[in-house]
């Protein structure tokens, strides 16, 4: 069923897909993240917090939603459920029409690479995970919530690793792409 499901984003990530989901996710890097990210740090302060961390603690989580503040903490939620529902969505689409487009053109259609298009799927059902629980633990401060606050920080490390090596992963497939294509002309 997975591989069926990576064949058929593997057909449907033609050029035109893949451009357009391109253009869409240059767009809302250009002129959403920045106005978003200004928002955020006027309701939230320059606190910091989970999304942009790496690593972080429970300890961390808490105290963040202390420096938030109430309003601050209500801003955090609902910018996980509607910012931060549409933001996965945008990069995981470009990521996989590209991955799958890229990878497609550089790999016979036998290839196991071609499943990497599968990788940005995992890494935004995880943003999303990360999103939940970090405002689970936002919502009910000062009360604990605990395994949800032990859970956060693993969701945003693996939301990290499998985003960035999604981008790692397209790189290697357009430089793959382009080694084949130069070293497919220098036979001619």
């Amino acid at each position: 069923m997975i591989n069926r499901f990576s064949d058929w984003l593997n057909k449907t990530s033609t050029g035109w897909v893949t451009l357009l989901a391109l253009i869409v996710f240059l767009l809302f890097s250009a002129l959403v993240l920045p106005n978003q990210a200004s928002q955020s740090e006027a309701e939230t302060g320059d606190a910091g917090g989970p999304d942009t961390s790496l690593f972080y603690s429970s300890e961390d989580l808490y105290r963040w939603a202390e420096e938030y503040g109430p309003a601050g903490r209500a801003a955090y939620i609902r910018t996980r459920f509607t910012f931060d529902v549409i933001w996965p969505l945008v990069y995981t689409v470009f990521l996989v029409t590209a991955t799958s487009w890229v990878y497609s053109k550089t790999f016979r259609a036998d290839s196991r690479w071609r499943r990497l298009n599968l990788a940005p799927i995992l890494g935004a059902v995880f943003d999303l995970l990360e999103n939940t629980s970090t405002s689970i633990v936002m919502g009910r401060y000062p009360d604990q919530t605990p395994l949800v606050d032990t859970l956060a920080p693993v969701f945003t490390l693996l939301k990290w690793v499998l985003i960035g090596a999604s981008f790692v992963s397209l790189v290697i497939g357009v430089g793959a792409g382009l080694w084949r294509w130069v070293k497919k002309g220098s036979q001619v």
